[in-house]
């Protein structure tokens, strides 16, 4: 097979994307620790379920978040001979972990607090428990919107999945919260654990949702829609006069890395130098409006079998 591949050139803003994705990591473990102490010791002057089912989600949170640390250090590696695509895959694993430790926790959660219904025990310090839980929601709504800022720039899986953990640990704080001025107000005790079991449905949302996002890249789901139409258009655009058409286009994911192949058909007459110079110019053109592409393309003469299958021909085809 004639073929080539191509990327996006290093920018000042992709070399530094692996020091940015380590320090938004490195964030959020220090704030999950500093929770987790706050929530430990809340749970215990207080005795509330809810507030110690907060401080089991933010200890997944913050194993999830050491995992992330890693991931995204791992996943900056280059290709070697075991890896030759690369370890960007690492970073979509990591994503689908943090979500099955999501879901893990979340049973822990249901299994304390059905225990507490059945067997109610008394909430006590709730001054507290609710100052404790509204740092905690203040915090976690902080970073998380940190996590997602910096995962959207840098196109990092687990740095989204890491903030997808802390923005429900904001909310689940905020319902921890309304739980514990519930039980302050009315005084029933058992608010507490009711609180906690919701808690655990929208933790369960969140997990789900993650494992699925993430299983979809690991099994080499095509990329979306407007993704494979920008190629297309791209190609189109380009109006080089020797390229008849293309088929067989094929996208996927790794990581922040998109990989993409495809057959280009050229008219005859066509060097096969003068190919070569086109399909590395739509390369280039498909890297700058697909951040992060390998781009792969298969030569082909124009009277090739494929072309009865081949996209619409180009313009100046």
């Amino acid at each position: 097979m004639i073929g080539s591949a191509a990327g996006t050139a290093p920018t000042a803003a992709g070399a530094d994307r692996p020091r940015v994705k380590s320090r938004a990591a490195g964030l959020s473990i220090a704030s999950n620790t500093v929770l987790i102490v706050l929530k430990v010791v809340a749970g215990a002057v207080t005795g509330s379920i809810a507030i110690l089912t907060e401080a089991v989600h933010s200890a997944i949170d913050l194993l999830a978040s050491v995992v992330a640390f890693y991931s995204v250090r791992k996943a900056e590696e280059p290709p070697d001979p075991s890896h030759p695509y690369g370890h960007e895959k690492v970073e979509n694993l990591t994503a689908a972990l943090e979500g099955i430790l999501i879901l893990v926790g979340a049973a822990i959660i249901i299994y304390e607090s059905v225990r507490r219904l059945i067997t109610p025990s008394t909430v006590t310090s709730l001054g507290v428990g609710i100052a404790v839980v509204g740092v905690s929601a203040a915090a976690n709504f902080a970073v998380s919107g940190y996590l997602y800022k910096q995962g959207r720039a840098t196109d990092s899986p687990a740095l989204e999945g890491d903030a997808a953990h802390l923005r429900t640990d904001a909310f689940t704080s905020l319902g921890v919260l309304v739980g514990l001025v519930l039980v302050k107000v009315t005084g029933a005790q058992r608010f507490d654990p009711i609180t906690a079991l919701l808690i655990a449905l929208a933790i369960i949302w969140s997990g789900v949702r993650i494992v699925n996002r993430s299983s979809r890249v690991l099994v080499d789901e095509a990329l979306p829609d407007e993704e494979l139409e920008v190629v297309r258009e791209t190609i189109a655009a380009y109006d080089a006069p020797e390229v008849a058409g293309f088929h067989k286009l094929r996208a996927r994911k790794a990581g922040s890395r998109r990989h993409i192949d495809l057959h280009v058909q050229f008219h005859s007459g066509t060097t096969l130098e003068r190919a070569h110079e086109v399909s590395h110019e739509l390369q280039s053109a498909i890297a700058v409006r697909l951040p992060d592409a390998d781009v792969l393309i298969h030569l082909e003469p124009e009277t090739h079998p494929g072309l009865d299958n081949a996209d619409p021909p180009v313009s100046g085809g």
